[in-house]
């Protein structure tokens, strides 16, 4: 729970409950690991009491015990714990936050890796109904921004093969989205077998998309250095949180919790006027922003690579987004949160949806957005349960 001690402090305080049962586990959070509920707050040194005094520390309630914690203390706390947890701060605080500076002002970051040739592989099909017709992407990601990307391209034609991890749990409404147009296999990168299919594909590969942060990959073997040795024309397209520079570069998160640390959420309750804290955005804008940022990213590249050659990194993070997105400015006061008819149903033209049969069943969607001339971007594949295709190209 989040809440402030009174109206004019300043810090936040985060609470945290548990059964006295289980007290142990917030061990490694708290410091009190090895401690006896009842013996904890008692045995603090008086250079760990709180700086609330009473306020803080730790006290027995009716469950168990709580602790009060400010939420930096928290943050740091948790995330040299292995967790991916911020506190929730301000535009003017995370302005002046290191990593603020760090991320770059201009949403996607193209830069070369490797020389190669250049020119259009023979595969890429000649004479396609879609501009990106047989280009090969191997997107190994799992919700929601790094999928968008691979969705849009395959929109526009190419042959996307989505490589979910296997130790994750599915996620049928999502999985249905963001399956569509493309094929999907599951691979263990942790098992040499499936590490080399992996890299089996990427060798004859046009795109590799990937959502993990920064480093995870490397630590396997598969490193951009090592990828453009393998295939001197691949195109790296990396999707994280917080962007490949500065001192949070390799930490975990996602769009609920980018929104919170970089002052969205405070500045959306601020002009709601509503009196909450924090409001979240309405939808995961950063994620489908970085995901149509980064197919962009990607056009780009393909471009420099038929004109230049070689191997490009093309980076989107979604802290970077958030940046870009705050820099086209915003409605003032409550703009935005009165919609009169935001509760009605609403009739769409039929002519904007589409109705297929899927691996799950018949699915109406909405067609792609975009439109190109002589050409209709939309997807042959239909969405089917993760890991029914095989890891090979279609042409």
């Amino acid at each position: 729970m989040l809440r402030r001690r009174n109206q004019k402090s300043k810090p936040w305080i985060v609470q945290l409950s548990a059964l006295s049962t289980s007290w142990k586990s917030f061990g490694p959070i708290s410091g009190c690991q090895n401690m006896p509920p009842q013996q904890s707050h008692s045995r603090q040194s008086p250079a760990r009491q709180s700086i609330w005094g009473d306020v803080g520390g730790l006290h027995r309630t009716l469950d168990g015990h709580t602790k009060l914690w400010l939420s930096l203390d928290l943050e740091t706390a948790g995330i040299e714990s292995g967790l991916a947890i911020y506190a929730l701060r301000t535009y003017e605080e995370w302005d002046s936050h290191p990593q603020s500076v760090s991320v770059a002002d201009q949403p996607i970051l193209l830069r070369k890796l490797a020389d190669g040739p250049k020119g259009f592989p023979d595969h890429l099909a000649k004479g396609a109904d879609r501009c990106l017709g047989g280009l090969r992407v191997v997107e190994l990601s799992r919700v929601i921004a790094a999928p968008v990307a691979g969705k849009t391209l395959a929109a526009h034609g190419a042959d996307v093969l989505w490589v979910p991890s296997p130790g994750l749990p599915d996620q049928p409404p999502l999985d249905r989205e963001f399956a569509r147009g493309k094929r999907t296999v599951r691979l263990d990168i942790n098992k040499p077998s499936d590490k080399a299919k992996l890299l089996e594909l990427l060798r004859t590969a046009d795109v590799f998309i990937q959502g993990y942060r920064p480093g995870s990959l490397a630590a396997r073997g598969l490193s951009p250095t090592e990828l453009a040795a393998a295939n001197p024309r691949l195109i790296i397209a990396n999707l994280s949180a917080f962007g490949p520079d500065g001192p949070w570069s390799g930490r975990r998160g996602f769009d609920s919790l980018v929104q919170t640390c970089s002052g969205m959420n405070v500045s959306e309750a601020q002009h709601c006027g509503a009196g909450e804290p924090a409001m979240p955005m309405p939808c995961q804008a950063l994620d489908h922003g970085a995901g149509f940022l980064l197919a962009s990213g990607i056009s780009a590249a393909l471009y420099r690579r038929a004109t230049e050659g070689g191997s490009c990194i093309v980076d989107v993070s979604l802290a970077g987004v958030m940046k870009y997105l705050r820099s086209l400015g915003q409605y003032p006061g409550k703009s935005g949160f009165e919609i009169s008819d935001a509760d009605k149903n609403l009739q769409w033209e039929e002519h904007l949806f589409e109705k297929r049969m899927t691996g799950f069943g018949p699915m109406k969607y909405l067609k792609h957005s975009a439109v190109i001339e002589d050409l209709e971007p939309g997807w042959d594949v239909m969405p089917k349960p993760l890991g029914s295709d095989k890891p090979e190209w279609l042409t």
